[in-house]
């Protein structure tokens, strides 16, 4: 028998990530209770101020800032709270800090909603989830990361636009890390079922792979260029945690390129990586035993084996 609380949706970390996420759940109106919670108390009380404020204009819910007792009955919690990238970071280069702040984040969480789903965005994501999953404890998939969502998006937004058409037409998965040694599955993506290398636009673009490699460059600096400019991203990774909560919320069963722990999936074990998985009421329900091309399983498996490394670093 659970214990939680229909459409209550916690919020660990109130940064400019966790707020993008708070902003576009009470624009969506899926969730009947948002509760905000931050090292900096004030902080998560403005917000949470802010936020209300703009109730008036959409569909109601009660939003707080709180402590973790107040999580309790939370059907999902987000974590967002940690150190960001910096211009010249890389993800990895994160991994130290941040894992102390989920080992400190995560058994609160546990003893506060133990019936919770929980989604972590904080980086490294891979290798956070596989430890927050370590001292959570919980059964198979009730833990995940945002992944490589934001990735697959920005791939399906770049060939939206590289074949002039609505990047939700377009189905392409990036695969394994969050990062640098992130892998694009070109051997199933396709443009409304019509696979890459058949497909050719109302513009005449045709197939290209040094074109469809160029896009993959760019998806894979995308956040590096962003952070050069602006100094961190937000806005995209709101919507990717969005659409996550929202799979649980509703018991959609979406695929989603999340991450969780890989158990035995191509000759991967014990590291939090992401593939295409069935999101629904209780995370991950399924994790797709998708067809690679030998090139894209090698990627895989030389990703994960990069996690494992960091991971067991600060094991």
């Amino acid at each position: 028998m659970t214990t939680t609380t229909r459409g209550k949706v916690g919020l660990i970390g109130t940064g400019m990530v966790g707020s993008s996420f708070a902003y576009a759940l009470l624009q969506r109106g899926i969730a009947s209770e948002l509760v905000l919670v931050d090292a900096n108390a004030d902080r998560a009380t403005g917000e949470a101020m802010d936020l209300n404020h703009g109730l008036p204009f959409v569909r109601q819910m009660l939003i707080r800032s709180g402590g973790y007792d107040d999580l309790a009955g939370a059907e999902v919690v987000v974590v967002t709270a940690g150190a960001s990238q910096k211009p010249g970071q890389t993800r990895l280069d994160l991994l130290r800090k941040n894992a102390d702040v989920i080992r400190d984040v995560i058994p609160k969480v546990v003893q506060s909603c133990p019936d919770a789903t929980l989604v972590l965005a904080s980086n490294p994501v891979d290798i956070l989830t596989q430890i927050a999953a370590d001292l959570a404890g919980w059964p198979s998939g009730r833990v995940l990361g945002s992944g490589t969502t934001l990735d697959t998006a920005r791939l399906r937004y770049l060939l939206g636009k590289h074949y002039s058409v609505d990047p939700r037409s377009v189905h392409a998965y990036i695969v394994a890390e969050h990062g640098d040694s992130s892998v694009p599955l070109w051997s199933l993506a396709n443009i409304a079922g019509v696979r890459l290398a058949d497909f050719v636009s109302s513009t005449g673009q045709g197939y290209d792979p040094v074109a469809l490699d160029g896009l993959f460059q760019q998806t894979r600096q995308s956040a590096y260029e962003i952070i050069s400019r602006k100094g961190s991203t937000y806005y995209a990774i709101g919507l990717a945690l969005l659409a996550v909560v929202e799979a649980v919320l509703r018991d959609q069963h979406t695929v989603l390129t999340v991450c969780s722990p890989i158990k035995g999936r191509y000759g991967v074990e014990g590291i939090a990586t992401s593939l295409p998985s069935i999101v629904g009421r209780r995370g991950v329900e399924e994790v797709l035993n998708v067809t690679m091309s030998p090139d894209e399983v090698l990627g895989f498996q030389q990703s994960s084996k990069l996690l494992a490394e960091k991971l067991a670093g600060v094991s």
